[in-house]
């Protein structure tokens, strides 16, 4: 186990412990230092802190940082549909059905699996679960990711992430027919105050913010684009509900209910991906086609129409 210390300097004080401790540790992700802080792998003075605690000058800081632990996720050969990929970067279309890294219930089957079985380079800042995974797209949600294959990599996507200026845009169908051409839902996410698997706009939620423009009305259907200012878990689908245009075949945010077609799932699909690539610094931009069952459903509602 590596150990650091470090006392809060004046012009720290104030600061968020997660903060200064990613800081402290430029090589390590911002949400694996909450983790050790959680853990108690990180102290304030002796104490545990949680990762929003405002530090004090002259406060000492012991950052443990644990050995690494054996990778246990099994490599599996699972087909992927890789769009574009250098000595640090992949980019992949990840099918409808697929969750992007184990988790508790989800130990195979999974993108980590089937990266792992495809290159041996993959950054380790995330932990042995999930090796590579900068950024995560629901299970149900088709669509474009980028993956990093060292830590350099990394570093440079995440902090794209953080300051906003990876472009993500979606396109999905949703329920009813809307109005306006475009517009911006600004409304707060965080966890559903009942059902905790959930998320809902609440009012003591973090800030979430998704522009949409329509691209074409189908009936009792509107097909739609999305660009995420912010990137919260279920944003758009949490989103669409709010503003009573729930994503169709969405079972968990009402949008699965007397639906003409069939799908497997939300009709969510992440399009374009734009990022500035973290060696050669020129800005690439990724787009993945419509899974197939999209396109289907968009094509009944169109002959549904001329009818």
């Amino acid at each position: 186990m590596n150990q650091k210390e470090h006392y809060v300097h004046e012009e720290e004080k104030n600061m968020r412990l997660d903060v200064l401790c990613a800081q402290i540790c430029p090589n390590l992700s911002r949400q694996y230092l909450k983790e050790l802080i959680v853990d108690g792998d990180i102290q304030v003075d002796f104490a545990n802190k949680k990762p929003a605690y405002r530090l004090k000058a002259d406060e000492r800081i012991v950052i443990k940082i644990p050995d690494p632990v054996p990778c246990q996720v099994m490599p599996e050969s699972i087909d992927l549909d890789i769009v574009y990929e250098d000595g640090d970067v992949i980019v992949v279309n990840k099918p409808s059905g697929m969750v992007v890294h184990p988790a508790s219930g989800t130990q195979s089957g999974t993108l980590v699996n089937a990266l792992m079985a495809h290159t041996k380079d993959l950054s380790g800042i995330n932990g042995v679960n999930r090796p590579g995974i900068v950024h995560r797209i629901d299970k149900d949600t088709s669509g474009i990711l980028v993956v990093a294959k060292n830590d350099l990599a990394h570093r440079h996507l995440a902090r794209q992430l953080a300051e906003h200026s990876m472009v993500r845009q979606y396109v999905a169908l949703v329920k009813g027919n809307i109005v306006e051409n475009s517009g911006t839902v600004d409304m707060p996410v965080g966890r559903h105050p009942v059902d905790r698997v959930r998320m809902a706009v609440v009012e003591n939620g973090k800030s979430a913010v998704t522009h949409f423009e329509v691209i074409e009305r189908l009936g009792d259907f509107t097909y739609v684009a999305f660009r995420l200012e912010t990137g919260r878990t279920h944003q758009i689908r949490v989103h669409m509900q709010a503003i009573g245009h729930p994503i169709a075949g969405d079972p968990v945010y009402g949008g699965d209910k007397h639906l003409p077609f069939k799908t497997d799932g939300q009709l969510l699909h992440a399009r374009e991906l734009g990022f500035i690539h973290p060696r050669t610094k020129a800005f690439m931009r990724f787009e993945a086609s419509l899974p197939e069952i999209f396109q289907k459903v968009l094509n009944q509602l169109r002959g549904s129409l001329k009818r």
